[in-house]
């Protein structure tokens, strides 16, 4: 029976593949390149208005509020102070820090 030489030919380079890479699949980055880039955290005591009205859920009136409560020691402050609520905390937590001097 003939094979297309196609076949035979994909079939090779699996064995060559096998043999680099010692008998295993190469592996693939866990991670797309994209997802592994870091996020700039907006530190709340140090932002300017506009870096903090660019956080989703704070407007002008929240902004004020941040710049007006500070310093803050640690960022869930914003909620224990009732100067945001939870609801919008909760989706932008892993974007802020509150750094110390």
């Amino acid at each position: 029976m003939k094979r297309p030489l196609g076949m035979l030919f994909a079939f090779v380079l699996g064995l060559s593949a096998l043999a680099i890479f010692g008998g295993k699949e190469p592996e693939s980055p866990s991670k797309p390149v994209a997802a592994q880039s870091q996020v700039i955290l907006v530190d709340i005591n140090r932002a300017s208005a506009k870096e903090l009205m660019a956080l989703k859920g704070i407007g002008q009136t929240r902004t004020e509020a941040i710049i007006k409560g500070r310093p803050y020691a640690r960022k869930d402050e914003l909620v224990q102070k009732k100067i945001i609520p939870a609801a919008v905390y909760d989706e932008i937590k892993d974007q802020i820090i509150a750094r110390q001097k």
